[in-house]
């Protein structure tokens, strides 16, 4: 079973557009260990906070936060990641496995479908990882599972090469979809649904 109770060991804020809903805003409230990539934080400081560590390659952070929090930076100059995945990759180094990211939606929209697109990457790498945006919950998933929902729920399903799609739960019936918008705007009839498959999935439960 899965549900939106989700409690993350630590939060990293992406450079996206900063969080104004009330549950991302709370994940970086209540966060035990706040990971900024570099540009993200700019925002994240100017607003009275300080983060545990700022990773990323240098480029969006400020020089007088680059001097002045240069104990907690950790530069990483591999252009072949993202700054977003840099902090997966630390804090996965650090012994942490179920990670929230918030802030990595918005702005450059080729920016948040690869942001997006990353968490099936980190689930093979053995990671517990969810996306927490100003509208929803995004997380990746491999095979059958049930998750906690609302009657009314619109929820997303996105393939990634997963066969053998049904649904129990759901308004409208599930096929082995290969374009992504064709399992967007679901609804969910009851207090959970069950996806059925073999593969690999992006789920998308809206707030509303």
């Amino acid at each position: 079973m899965i549900n939106e109770d989700y409690m993350p060991e630590a939060v990293i804020l992406a450079n996206g557009e900063y969080p104004t809903h009330t549950l991302p805003l709370r994940m970086l409230e209540e966060a035990k260990f706040v990971a900024c990539c570099d540009g993200a934080a700019n925002e994240y400081i100017s607003r009275g906070h300080t983060p545990d560590v700022i990773i990323g390659d240098g480029d969006s952070l400020s020089p007088e936060y680059k001097e002045r929090f240069s104990s907690i930076v950790h530069q990483i100059a591999d252009q072949e990641t993202n700054d977003q995945t840099k902090a997966v990759h630390f804090l996965q180094e650090k012994g942490f496995r179920k990670i929230a990211i918030v802030g990595a939606t918005g702005k450059r929209e080729d920016h948040t479908l690869g942001n997006i697109s990353l968490l099936i990457d980190y689930m093979k790498e053995g990671m517990e990882i969810r996306t927490i945006t100003d509208y929803g919950v995004f997380m990746s998933v491999n095979g059958t599972q049930t998750f906690e929902s609302h009657p009314g729920q619109q929820i997303s399903i996105i393939n990634f090469g997963a066969k053998g799609l049904k649904e129990e739960g759901l308004v409208y019936p599930l096929s082995d979809f290969t374009n992504w918008w064709q399992g967007t705007l679901n609804e969910a009839t009851a207090d959970e649904f069950t996806i059925h498959c073999t593969g690999e999935y992006l789920i998308f439960l809206a707030f509303v």
